[in-house]
């Protein structure tokens, strides 16, 4: 848990959790906030497995996952492949496309354009093309003045993406399974960093209370979208619906492989609407676990 990217908070947040559920489910659980000296803290431990509750960049992208199938160490979630092919969004939409799924039209575009002059009419968003939790999100409305003013941190190539209005759903995919839809709301409009993880930044409808025929789309395009990645364990799938199309308004965002573990998250809520216990979601990821992945 933990580690050195954007999401480092909220990993440690997950690691707390999902280790005191471990617990209370019979496991010795060691907590590793994981630093340069990942590989000799592991060669120390020698863990039976490794709980995964990394987020986004180092943790998500294959990287700790390379290191652990060298040390052949189980571990939970994603392997190399999937875990790089989600973090990278563009990649993930051609994989999504090749499959048939409906995509959020989009493009990689250096930072010193995308900033001195609109590349695609507006309403659109800007955002890096690999972090996760809404890190480094821009939107920009129609009529807006002009084009974003992006931070010093956001990277030298950015994903400039169309806007799509609507509301936010997510599916939880478990193994071979999609577990339910959840429709998430916020009072201002937009899923972002403190609406993920500020408690009562946002509220979720469990199950979403929309058509059956959306409702069934968002669970076969999930499921559709982790096997096409190549997905393991638990991943989380992200929707926009624009319920003025209907079918026609519902795209894909993004599959996260490592989705939160935290209070306030999505996949536990999901779970227990199907009847598992925290406890008994952390465990089956625990025995879920194994290499080449």
């Amino acid at each position: 848990m933990g580690g050195p990217s954007a999401e480092r908070e909220v990993s440690l947040s997950s690691g707390r959790e999902c280790a005191a559920a471990l617990r209370g489910e019979g496991f010795e659980v060691v907590e590793l906030d994981a630093g340069p000296d990942l590989y000799a803290r592991l060669l120390d431990i020698k863990p039976d497995v490794v709980f995964n509750a990394l987020h986004g960049r180092w943790g998500e992208d294959g990287c700790v996952q390379g290191l652990l199938e060298w040390m052949r160490i189980p571990y939970t979630h994603s392997g190399v492949l999937a875990s790089a092919l989600a973090m990278d969004k563009q990649r993930s939409k051609e994989v999504f496309q090749v499959e048939g799924l409906p995509v959020v039209p989009s493009m990689i575009v250096p930072k010193v354009e995308v900033v001195a002059v609109h590349v695609m009419e507006p309403p659109y968003v800007a955002k890096p093309n690999n972090e996760g939790s809404s890190v480094g999100i821009y939107i920009v409305h129609e009529g807006s003045n002009g084009p974003p003013q992006l931070s010093d941190e956001m990277p030298e190539h950015v994903m400039v993406e169309k806007y799509i209005a609507g509301r936010e759903l997510t599916v939880t995919v478990m193994g071979d399974r999609a577990l339910t839809v959840t429709e998430i709301m916020t009072d201002g409009g937009w899923y972002d960093y403190d609406a993920k993880y500020k408690p009562g930044g946002s509220w979720h409808v469990l199950p979403a209370d929309i058509p059956q025929d959306i409702f069934d789309l968002c669970m076969d395009y999930a499921l559709r979208a982790h096997n096409a990645l190549g997905c393991k364990g638990v991943s989380r799938t992200d929707f926009r619906w624009d319920d003025s199309k209907g079918a026609d308004g519902l795209f894909l965002l993004e599959t996260n492989t490592q989705p939160g573990m935290t209070p306030t998250s999505l996949v536990p809520e999901q779970a227990e609407h199907r009847g598992m216990t925290f406890g008994q979601l952390c465990a089956w990821m625990v025995e879920d676990a194994s290499c080449s992945r």
